[in-house]
């Protein structure tokens, strides 16, 4: 399974960088390939590392702007002439996506792909993976989102929250039929 992974590229305590490890580390296990940023520092780093060392492979879509901190060694890597491009080709080569803690731009990311699939623009299985709480109050939100009204399908019909990496990777796998 292809699986994009939305993260930070920031250097992060071990309260988030030890579950992306441990994610990275099951997804490489699984004969399974990373679809990154391709940043090779801070949490995509990590995420990287794992996944190269436990036997993945790696498929990086970089940016012209951030080229030069772009992973070298890796099975594939794409540099994209924007953001805009860069997310697109992100979503097109994965299969399933996994939301880790970051920031403005994950989140970016991490509402494009549920935007998509409110409107059924695609049926991939999306993870937010909650590591120490980070995404409790995003979560309260969507509860709200649904129970307001503004969301016209459920919300377990967008995303699985996953508190622990092996619930994540073992919900993609499910839902892929890989497991």
């Amino acid at each position: 399974m292809n699986i994009c992974v939305f993260l930070s590229a920031a250097d992060l305590p071990e309260t988030y960088t030890r579950p992306a490890r441990e994610f990275a580390e099951l997804l490489g296990k699984g004969g399974h390939t990373l679809v990154w940023g391709g940043s090779d520092v801070g949490l995509m780093k990590v995420v990287a590392d794992g996944v190269q060392e436990a036997g993945g492979r790696l498929m990086g879509v970089s940016v012209d702007f951030l080229a030069a901190k772009a992973r070298s060694g890796v099975d594939d890597m794409v540099i994209a002439k924007d953001l805009a491009e860069r997310k697109a080709l992100l979503l097109e080569k994965a299969d399933a996506v996994v939301i880790m803690v970051g920031g403005t731009g994950t989140l970016d990311e991490a509402t494009d792909i549920l935007e998509l699939k409110k409107h059924g623009r695609t049926t991939k299985p999306v993870v937010l993976l909650n590591s120490a709480g980070f995404y409790d109050g995003l979560k309260e939100q969507f509860r709200r989102m649904e129970d307001e009204g503004f969301l016209p399908v459920p919300l377990t019909d967008l995303v699985f929250f996953a508190e622990e990496p092996v619930g994540a990777l073992a919900y993609l796998e499910e839902a892929m039929g890989t497991r």
